[in-house]
């Protein structure tokens, strides 16, 4: 068993239709589902991805209207990357997010890749990473109706950024149990001491990466609108994510056992810093009860769920999210 790459990022937003409108025309990604946080049907649940969802392209967000303030810190998820299809992508957005008031930090360079840092209007925290030099995994294709031209827009997620004080448990996890390997480092912007790991499975590359960083100076974070609940990695189907549930158990790992997302099947589980993690497999996809002409633009619900429609339906706030063409 091997892990394929990055397959989702769960994050939080207290306002799903300027986290919308932010995403879909800022960003340029398409809205592949607009469905519900089947854990709590009374919020939304938006998919973000490339022109159909394909896996490792979804950057995904619970609505939640009280969510306060994040202080960021140690022992969470503190980065996530959207791979662009080069460098020359880069001259582009960076033009693009001055022009739309976003604030970020021009063009640099991290691990021989050229990287755009930037935050969302909630201090989401963002990377457009260039896969110029990438030979892994490959991204995705951009919507034909995006916002941003074909030949610059987000192709895919691209490395995610673990921040935790103690890295012995974390790196066991990744390497022991999770078949990731240690293929290298880069110093440390912000901490001199620690350089930042690198950590890679499947066929590696930009898509299927893991950044470590070790800041023991920082408090825990505390979650709240603009932070990241979770990461998802790629297991090709259901069987094999049965076999992913044997090894976590035989590892005396609590987890939540199989999950029916309808879209995809899913395994959570903490690493002993705290950071969830979920297996997820690759399908069935987002197409599976939308036409994938029209994706996103009605709120889908799972089957377990239709017979609660009217009430969903009359708890949320309605949201407009019928794309011209």
């Amino acid at each position: 068993m091997e892990l394929k790459g990055i397959h989702h990022v769960s994050a939080i937003t207290a306002n799903a239709a300027n986290n919308y409108q932010f995403y879909t025309e800022v960003l340029g990604m398409r809205l592949v589902k607009k469905t519900i946080n089947q854990d709590d049907p009374s919020v939304y649940h938006l998919f973000y991805a490339d022109e159909i969802g394909n896996p490792g392209t979804d950057l995904t967000f619970f609505e939640i209207p009280s969510a306060g303030t994040t202080y960021q810190g140690n022992n969470s998820i503190t980065g996530t990357s959207l791979r662009v299809p080069n460098d020359d992508a880069l001259a582009y957005w960076e033009k693009h997010l001055t022009e739309n008031g976003v604030d970020h930090d021009g063009v640099a360079e991290q691990d021989g890749r050229k990287i755009i840092n930037f935050r969302d209007p909630e201090n989401q925290r963002l990377t457009l990473i260039s896969d110029e030099t990438n030979s892994g995994v490959e991204g995705g294709k951009v919507w034909e109706y995006s916002s941003v031209p074909a030949d610059k827009g987000i192709i895919g997620l691209g490395p995610v950024k673990l921040t935790v004080q103690n890295p012995v448990s974390t790196t066991n996890v990744l390497t022991e149990i999770l078949t990731f390997q240690e293929t290298g480092s880069y110093p440390s912007p912000v901490n001199g001491q620690d350089d930042i790991r690198v950590f890679s499975t499947g066929e590696g590359g930009t898509g299927a990466e893991v950044h470590l960083e070790i800041r023991d100076e920082l408090p825990k974070e505390r979650p709240g609108r603009g932070s990241v609940h979770h990461v998802a990695f790629r297991v090709e189907n259901e069987d094999e994510l049965a076999k992913w549930k044997d090894r976590i158990v035989a590892e005396r790992i609590p987890n939540s056992g199989l999950v029916d997302r309808f879209y995809f099947k899913s395994l959570y589980f903490r690493e002993p810093n705290g950071i969830l993690f979920e297996l997820a497999t690759d399908g069935p996809g987002f197409a599976t009860d939308e036409d994938e002409g029209h994706l996103g633009e009605s709120l889908a619900l799972p089957p377990f769920f239709e017979d609660q429609r009217e009430e969903i339906e009359a708890n949320l706030n309605p949201l407009d999210t019928t794309r011209p063409r």
